[in-house]
């Protein structure tokens, strides 16, 4: 039997569908969505003009923000972070959900950050959604060839960089309330920098305590990579063998699958006395302890798996021992170049 073709109607389908070459070479066969055939058939006529004006004019196709979408997600879908990037294309689709890519312009984009703003949502709240759009849009531009260009996105200032971290006194007292299983997550947290599903997803097999290393399948930014295990770390893992033959870090004997800021984690919180402590903040922890002890920035951005000097640089308030010489030019008693002010005043006389 010949397939259709033009728009016509499947008998396994309540929808029209649609089945013709293109001006510009371009075969599709696809459904309409629609169970009008007037609807189905204005669809039709639309794709019929793109593809001319593309073929013969070089006048790209309208694209809208939800294909866009679609394909985004597919490509974001291998990350750690990936409902995160699902929740806030939900919260940007009232704003932008009915435009096309060249519709986006400065003015969208300003009532994007005030309409949230308005929300009660914080600047760095804000510039997470920014950010989304910025890349979207870079790469229906730069990969897909979809736009041409698009509006320049800045961030909002006002942003405050979260700076929270614990003394050692603060760690152990912590790691002392926590129920068992939590004070071997904590520890390990502030051995390697590890994020919690890091952590939680860690398995033996990609762990080799006699060369002190494991490798990360998973990451945040989907990169794998090796983390060293310090003397630290690798006690805490010691102690978790036998627990379980798959999982490292396990509860009642099964693998820890399950957000670790649960009710024993703020019951912990609370017993320590901390206060607007998270997980995540162990990281930051890490890092500090880091580069108080003089690691560099270097060194640190390959030991947290970032790839680039930015989040690290962050830190670099913590080291100033490159800063001693020059503190110590104005020490008591040592005078150095300093120049009395008074004899500059009246030396001329």
């Amino acid at each position: 039997m010949a397939r259709e073709i033009g728009v016509f109607k499947r008998p396994d389908s309540r929808f029209y569908w649609i089945n013709v070459t293109l001006p510009n070479g371009k075969r599709l066969r696809q459904s309409a969505g629609t169970e009008s055939r007037e609807e189905a058939e204005a669809y039709l006529a639309k794709l019929t003009l793109d593809a001319y004006r593309e073929a013969h004019f070089g006048i790209k196709p309208e694209r809208s923000w939800q294909d866009a979408v679609v394909r985004y997600l597919e490509l974001k879908a291998s990350l750690r972070s990936f409902r995160d990037v699902q929740r806030i294309c939900r919260q940007l689709h009232p704003y932008v959900g009915g435009l096309t890519l060249n519709q986006i312009s400065g003015d969208v984009v300003w009532t994007i950050a005030q309409g949230e703003l308005k929300r009660g949502n914080k600047p760095a709240t804000v510039n997470r959604y920014l950010a989304l759009i910025r890349n979207l849009l870079h790469m229906a531009r730069d990969e897909w060839q979809w736009i041409d260009n698009f509006p320049k996105i800045r961030m909002l200032s006002g942003e405050v960089e979260r700076d929270r971290w614990l003394t050692r006194e603060e760690a152990e007292r912590l790691i002392q309330v926590c129920p068992s299983h939590l004070a071997a997550l904590v520890r390990f947290a502030l051995a390697t920098g590890l994020r919690a599903r890091e952590i939680t997803g860690l398995e033996w097999n990609r762990v080799d305590l006699s060369r002190r290393t494991a490798w990360l399948n998973q990451t945040k930014n989907g990169t794998p990579r090796g983390v060293p295990l310090n003397h630290d770390a690798v006690v805490v893992l010691q102690e978790q063998i036998g627990l379980h033959p798959q999982s490292c870090f396990t509860y009642r004997g099964k693998p820890i699958g399950w957000d670790v800021t649960n009710t024993a984690w703020h019951n912990a919180i609370k017993k320590a006395e901390l206060e607007d402590f998270r997980f995540h903040d162990l990281r930051h922890t890490w890092a500090s302890w880091h580069r108080q002890a003089g690691t560099s920035c270097d060194e640190l951005k390959d030991l947290g798996g970032w790839k680039s000097r930015v989040m690290v640089d962050r830190y670099a308030k913590f080291a100033t021992e490159h800063l001693q010489a020059a503190a110590s030019r104005i020490e008591e008693g040592r005078g150095g170049n300093v120049v009395s002010l008074s004899r500059l005043r009246h030396g001329h006389k």
